[in-house]
Protein backbone atom coordinates (compact mmCIF):
# COMPACT_ATOMS: atom_id res chain seq x y z
CA UNK A 1 0.00 0.00 0.00
CA UNK A 2 1.27 3.45 -0.89
CA UNK A 3 1.63 6.28 1.61
CA UNK A 4 -1.66 7.93 2.62
CA UNK A 5 -3.46 4.67 1.78
CA UNK A 6 -3.25 5.47 -1.94
CA UNK A 7 -3.83 2.74 -4.47
CA UNK A 8 -2.07 2.37 -7.79
CA UNK A 9 -4.63 2.57 -10.59
CA UNK A 10 -4.78 -0.28 -13.09
CA UNK A 11 -4.17 2.25 -15.88
CA UNK A 12 -1.70 4.53 -14.06
CA UNK A 13 0.66 5.97 -16.67
CA UNK A 14 4.42 5.90 -16.13
CA UNK A 15 5.96 9.11 -17.52
CA UNK A 16 9.68 8.52 -18.20
CA UNK A 17 11.26 11.94 -18.66
CA UNK A 18 14.51 12.76 -20.49
CA UNK A 19 16.64 9.73 -19.59
CA UNK A 20 19.13 10.74 -22.27
CA UNK A 21 22.83 10.14 -22.87
CA UNK A 22 23.57 13.85 -22.89
CA UNK A 23 23.11 14.03 -19.13
CA UNK A 24 26.32 12.02 -18.78
CA UNK A 25 28.24 14.99 -20.24
CA UNK A 26 30.61 16.72 -17.75
CA UNK A 27 28.80 19.95 -18.68
CA UNK A 28 26.09 19.11 -16.15
CA UNK A 29 28.51 18.53 -13.27
CA UNK A 30 28.06 16.41 -10.17
CA UNK A 31 24.86 14.39 -9.76
CA UNK A 32 23.11 12.60 -6.91
CA UNK A 33 21.40 9.21 -6.60
CA UNK A 34 23.57 6.70 -8.49
CA UNK A 35 20.70 4.18 -8.11
CA UNK A 36 18.35 6.27 -10.27
CA UNK A 37 18.79 4.27 -13.47
CA UNK A 38 18.30 0.93 -11.72
CA UNK A 39 15.05 2.19 -10.19
CA UNK A 40 13.89 3.65 -13.49
CA UNK A 41 14.48 0.32 -15.23
CA UNK A 42 12.72 -1.59 -12.43
CA UNK A 43 9.62 0.58 -12.81
CA UNK A 44 9.59 0.32 -16.61
CA UNK A 45 9.77 -3.46 -16.33
CA UNK A 46 7.03 -3.55 -13.69
CA UNK A 47 4.77 -1.37 -15.84
CA UNK A 48 5.39 -3.54 -18.90
CA UNK A 49 4.67 -6.72 -16.93
CA UNK A 50 1.40 -5.25 -15.64
CA UNK A 51 0.36 -3.94 -19.06
CA UNK A 52 0.10 -0.37 -17.82
CA UNK A 53 0.73 2.55 -20.19
CA UNK A 54 4.22 4.02 -20.49
CA UNK A 55 5.05 7.43 -21.95
CA UNK A 56 8.61 8.20 -23.02
CA UNK A 57 9.63 11.86 -23.13
CA UNK A 58 12.71 13.26 -24.88
CA UNK A 59 14.10 16.77 -24.53
CA UNK A 60 15.26 18.39 -27.77
CA UNK A 61 17.50 21.29 -26.74
CA UNK A 62 18.77 24.12 -28.95
CA UNK A 63 21.89 23.61 -31.04
CA UNK A 64 25.08 23.39 -29.00
CA UNK A 65 23.51 21.58 -26.04
CA UNK A 66 24.44 17.98 -25.18
CA UNK A 67 20.70 17.25 -25.64
CA UNK A 68 20.38 18.85 -29.09
CA UNK A 69 18.71 16.64 -31.73
CA UNK A 70 21.87 16.48 -33.85
CA UNK A 71 23.96 15.42 -30.83
CA UNK A 72 24.59 11.79 -29.77
CA UNK A 73 23.46 12.93 -26.31
CA UNK A 74 19.92 13.38 -27.57
CA UNK A 75 19.46 9.60 -27.63
CA UNK A 76 17.85 7.70 -24.77
CA UNK A 77 20.22 5.90 -22.42
CA UNK A 78 20.91 2.28 -23.33
CA UNK A 79 19.43 0.99 -20.06
CA UNK A 80 16.05 2.47 -20.94
CA UNK A 81 16.11 1.09 -24.47
CA UNK A 82 17.06 -2.34 -23.10
CA UNK A 83 14.23 -2.25 -20.54
CA UNK A 84 11.71 -2.15 -23.41
CA UNK A 85 13.21 -5.28 -25.00
CA UNK A 86 12.30 -4.08 -28.48
CA UNK A 87 8.76 -2.98 -27.57
CA UNK A 88 7.51 0.55 -28.19
CA UNK A 89 6.17 2.94 -25.53
CA UNK A 90 2.47 3.67 -25.66
CA UNK A 91 3.31 7.31 -26.41
CA UNK A 92 6.53 9.10 -27.36
CA UNK A 93 6.63 12.83 -26.58
CA UNK A 94 9.27 15.35 -27.64
CA UNK A 95 9.61 18.75 -25.99
CA UNK A 96 11.93 21.75 -25.82
CA UNK A 97 10.71 23.23 -22.52
CA UNK A 98 10.54 21.85 -18.97
CA UNK A 99 7.01 20.44 -18.84
CA UNK A 100 6.13 17.24 -20.71
CA UNK A 101 2.63 18.71 -20.96
CA UNK A 102 4.00 21.23 -23.47
CA UNK A 103 5.43 18.58 -25.78
CA UNK A 104 4.21 16.94 -28.97
CA UNK A 105 1.93 15.07 -29.25
CA UNK A 106 -0.34 16.48 -26.54
CA UNK A 107 0.19 14.46 -23.35
CA UNK A 108 -2.85 15.82 -21.52
CA UNK A 109 -5.16 15.04 -24.43
CA UNK A 110 -3.74 11.53 -24.79
CA UNK A 111 -4.22 10.77 -21.09
CA UNK A 112 -7.76 12.13 -20.96
CA UNK A 113 -8.82 10.23 -24.08
CA UNK A 114 -7.87 7.03 -22.27
CA UNK A 115 -9.44 7.93 -18.94
CA UNK A 116 -6.07 8.04 -17.18
CA UNK A 117 -6.10 10.23 -14.08
CA UNK A 118 -3.03 8.93 -12.22
CA UNK A 119 0.54 9.48 -13.42
CA UNK A 120 3.91 8.39 -12.07
CA UNK A 121 6.85 10.63 -12.95
CA UNK A 122 10.44 9.36 -13.18
CA UNK A 123 13.60 10.41 -15.02
CA UNK A 124 15.88 13.44 -15.22
CA UNK A 125 16.10 16.01 -13.63
CA UNK A 126 14.41 15.88 -10.23
CA UNK A 127 14.05 19.64 -9.74
CA UNK A 128 13.71 20.64 -13.37
CA UNK A 129 11.58 18.82 -15.97
CA UNK A 130 10.31 16.22 -13.51
CA UNK A 131 9.19 18.78 -10.95
CA UNK A 132 7.71 21.11 -13.57
CA UNK A 133 5.71 18.24 -15.09
CA UNK A 134 4.53 17.18 -11.62
CA UNK A 135 3.37 20.68 -10.72
CA UNK A 136 1.51 21.08 -13.98
CA UNK A 137 0.03 17.60 -13.65
CA UNK A 138 -1.24 18.47 -10.19
CA UNK A 139 -2.73 21.72 -11.48
CA UNK A 140 -4.48 19.81 -14.27
CA UNK A 141 -6.10 17.52 -11.72
CA UNK A 142 -4.01 14.39 -12.06
CA UNK A 143 -3.10 12.23 -9.09
CA UNK A 144 0.69 12.53 -9.33
CA UNK A 145 3.02 9.99 -7.75
CA UNK A 146 6.67 11.02 -7.51
CA UNK A 147 9.15 8.22 -6.73
CA UNK A 148 12.01 10.45 -5.61
CA UNK A 149 14.63 7.68 -5.87
CA UNK A 150 13.85 6.97 -9.55
CA UNK A 151 15.36 10.26 -10.70
CA UNK A 152 18.41 12.43 -10.15
CA UNK A 153 19.67 15.96 -10.52
CA UNK A 154 22.88 17.98 -10.43
CA UNK A 155 24.53 20.56 -8.19
CA UNK A 156 23.49 24.12 -9.06
CA UNK A 157 24.90 27.57 -8.37
CA UNK A 158 22.45 30.04 -6.82
CA UNK A 159 22.21 33.79 -7.43
CA UNK A 160 24.50 34.35 -4.44
CA UNK A 161 27.24 32.32 -6.10
CA UNK A 162 26.89 29.49 -3.58
CA UNK A 163 26.58 25.91 -4.76
CA UNK A 164 23.43 24.05 -3.75
CA UNK A 165 24.09 20.32 -3.82
CA UNK A 166 22.01 17.88 -5.81
CA UNK A 167 20.95 16.23 -2.56
CA UNK A 168 19.72 19.55 -1.16
CA UNK A 169 17.80 20.27 -4.35
CA UNK A 170 16.19 16.83 -4.24
CA UNK A 171 15.16 17.33 -0.62
CA UNK A 172 13.71 20.76 -1.44
CA UNK A 173 11.77 19.36 -4.41
CA UNK A 174 10.31 16.57 -2.28
CA UNK A 175 9.26 19.02 0.42
CA UNK A 176 7.83 21.53 -2.04
CA UNK A 177 5.74 18.99 -3.97
CA UNK A 178 4.54 17.33 -0.76
CA UNK A 179 3.78 20.53 1.15
CA UNK A 180 2.08 22.13 -1.85
CA UNK A 181 0.10 18.95 -2.53
CA UNK A 182 1.19 18.88 -6.14
CA UNK A 183 2.24 15.24 -5.81
CA UNK A 184 2.68 12.39 -3.37
CA UNK A 185 6.36 11.66 -2.91
CA UNK A 186 7.00 7.92 -2.73
CA UNK A 187 9.81 5.39 -3.18
CA UNK A 188 10.34 2.89 -5.97
CA UNK A 189 9.69 0.00 -3.59
CA UNK A 190 6.27 1.48 -2.73
CA UNK A 191 5.27 1.34 -6.39
CA UNK A 192 6.78 -2.07 -7.06
CA UNK A 193 4.85 -3.46 -4.10
CA UNK A 194 1.62 -1.81 -5.25
CA UNK A 195 2.16 -3.03 -8.80
CA UNK A 196 2.66 -6.61 -7.67
CA UNK A 197 -0.52 -6.43 -5.64
CA UNK A 198 -2.83 -6.03 -8.61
Amino acid sequence: MLPDMAELSANAALIVIDVQKGFEDPYFGRRDNPAAEDNIVALIRAWRAAGRPIVLVRHDSPEGSPLAPESPGNALKDVVVAAFEGAEPHLFVTKNVNSAFYGKPDLDGWLRERGIDQIVIIGIQTNMCNETTARMGGNLGYDVLYPIDAMHTFDAVGPDGETVTAEELTRATAASLHHGRFARVVRTTDLLGASAGI
